[in-house]
């Protein structure tokens, strides 16, 4: 039986509050939505992963660096557990940048990907539950039907669909480091 002074439910707010509440939500989401289609280069993306994934999640992690490789084209990224690393496929997002109708879909498929590989430094390990949570993430941070969502539902590489990618080799150039990635701090995961 509950009882309206039972400790779990919050005091009624009333309908001015709740439209305040719901208005600063849609701000918020449209503040992600023009910050990734404004974002130039990755370290702007990385911002926007870590404030939708904090806002999401109530976890952040310090001082991650970014490399740049050329992988195998069917992964996008990856972190390897107990690192601060994340590694995204280079030659993957030259791809998209040569194939994508508009800087926004470069920005998504990166936000997806990077996103991805956060979640997993956080400390989510399972393939499956990355991946909600991330389509979760990108549901409550850009809308239902914003291209970084809908990526997160099916796949970053549906962007690919019609692309040849099959059998190109990846080229291969040494491993770069993205610099000024993240300003180091010595909080390690809040």
């Amino acid at each position: 039986m509950l009882f309206l002074n039972s400790p779990s439910i919050s005091s009624p707010i009333s309908l001015a509050e709740a439209e305040d509440a719901v208005s600063s939500i849609r701000k918020q989401t449209g503040s992600f939505i023009s910050q990734l289609e404004k974002a130039q280069g990755f370290r702007e993306i990385w911002k926007i992963v870590k404030e939708t994934v904090r806002r999401t999640l109530g976890k952040s992690r310090v001082s991650m660096m970014l490399f740049l490789d050329d992988l195998p084209l069917s992964i996008g990224a990856y972190h390897s557990v107990g690192t601060n690393n994340i590694v995204l496929n280079r030659a993957l997002i030259e791809i998209v940048e040569e194939t994508a109708k508009s800087r926004l879909q470069v920005n998504a498929f990166a936000y997806t990907l990077l996103a991805h590989e956060y979640v997993h430094a956080l400390g989510y390990l399972s393939e499956n539950d990355v991946r909600h949570l991330v389509f979760k993430i990108s549901r409550e941070c850009f809308g239902e039907n914003h291209i970084a969502t809908t990526l997160a539902r099916n796949s970053p590489w549906s962007l690919l669909d019609g692309a040849r990618i099959n059998g190109l080799p990846a080229p291969r150039s040494p491993m770069e480091i993205v610099k000024d990635f993240e300003s180091p701090s010595k909080d390690y995961i809040v």
